[in-house]
């Protein structure tokens, strides 16, 4: 497994046994952080991996797959579905180009990185009703997508203006692994309580305790179910 398809071609991937056992363990790691399994969603992250590993996602129930590259995502759709693999939601979890929009409109059951007016604007436009979370930058940190803690609300008004389902919000906890990540994590699940907004995805593989606690709803998980990402190649957006 691993030896072809999207992706690099020579990573070596675990079996469906491998996967399960370490989604118990995932889980159980949810469950200890005051979680409730049944409800945080574990979203599977196949970035930089095989379209294999879609298959390993789906055979152990993880459904919805997401994705930070348009490229990407795309080759690993098409090939999924050609191969005949269980049918999954692809999210798209990296920073969208506008005009990458026209060719991921209907295959992104999830636009987790809407951050811009502009962005709201061609989605309305190129994919109609699409839903969406509207990404915040609540760290603080320059080099991160996302749009101000103070411009939530517009744009969360704006979307929904646009005629686009917005369902929660997304961040991503501060790059240092010495810094408090609880901060950014409570400021978003104050900002989607603030706007009725029921889905919080945040959270990844090393921080995914300290954002359940804080009330997150999803989980970005690829490192602890998968293991290691092969080294960046490039950037396939």
């Amino acid at each position: 497994m691993g030896e072809h398809g999207a992706g690099p071609p020579s990573v070596e991937l675990p079996s469906v046994e491998v996967v399960r056992e370490r989604l118990d363990v995932v889980r159980e790691r949810i469950r200890a952080a005051g979680g409730d399994p049944a409800t945080v969603e574990v979203l599977a992250v196949t970035k930089a991996l095989p379209v294999d590993v879609v298959g390993l996602a789906a055979a152990v129930g993880l459904t919805s797959v997401g994705e930070n590259y348009a490229q990407e995502l795309v080759a690993k759709a098409d090939e999924h579905e050609a191969s005949g693999g269980a049918p999954v939601a692809w999210h798209m979890i990296g920073n969208v180009q506008r005009n990458k929009v026209r060719q991921l409109a209907g295959r992104v059951a999830l636009w987790q990185t809407v951050d811009r007016a502009s962005l709201v604007r061609e989605l309305a436009k190129r994919d109609p009703g699409a839903s969406v979370l509207i990404q915040v930058n609540t760290t603080g940190e320059e080099q991160k997508a996302g749009c101000a803690p103070g411009e939530v609300d517009a744009l969360v008004d704006g979307a929904r203006d646009a005629g686009l389902d917005v369902l929660g919000l997304m961040t991503v906890g501060p790059t240092d692994a010495d810094a408090e990540a609880a901060p950014a994590f409570a400021s978003l699940r104050e900002a989607a309580d603030r706007n009725g907004l029921a889905v919080r995805s945040m959270g990844m593989t090393a921080d995914l305790e300290t954002a359940v606690a804080e009330g997150s709803t999803m989980v970005r998980v690829g490192r602890a179910l998968f293991g290691p990402r092969p080294p960046r190649q490039a950037v396939r957006n």
